[in-house]
């Protein structure tokens, strides 16, 4: 652990602007693409020859940084992640006009979609897991 400069305190306010980029350990690197690629549609702009990490577009953070994705593969004899997990889940934005659509689509594919609410923004919610057991929130504005 990093030793902390200063106290909250003293801090200087940074302003950041969205977020570049979530990386995710993975154990299969080619189940884990069939779901955020295949699945979810994002897009990998890692170029061909790079196999790990891969990165995947998300959307766009800001103009020179997209929203990405990570996907890490480990070594075959990582142990299998325990619960509970330090990530508590991931958002992935979609459409508000094809929220519906995108349930269907995911039931279709054989997923058990759960459903929530957001504490805070008036939005519609879901949830599924990734192939690692990751919780990944599928959200669109009410």
């Amino acid at each position: 652990m990093t030793e902390r400069q200063g106290t909250s305190e003293s801090w200087q306010r940074i302003e950041i602007q969205g977020l570049a980029e979530v990386v995710l350990n993975v154990h299969d690197m080619r189940r884990s693409l069939g779901f955020y690629r295949d699945l979810l549609g994002l897009t990998v702009i890692s170029p061909p020859e790079r196999t790990n990490p891969i990165f995947l577009r998300a959307g766009a953070a800001t103009a020179e940084l997209p929203a990405l994705v990570v996907l890490v593969q480990l070594p075959p004899d990582a142990k299998s992640f325990e619960k509970p997990r330090t990530l508590h889940h991931l958002a992935l934005a979609v459409a508000a006009n094809n929220f519906e659509g995108v349930r269907a689509g995911l039931v279709a594919n054989g997923f058990t979609v759960r459903t929530g609410e957001h504490p805070i923004l008036p939005s519609r919610t879901m949830y599924i897991d990734d192939p690692d057991g990751n919780e990944v929130e599928l959200i669109a504005p009410a």
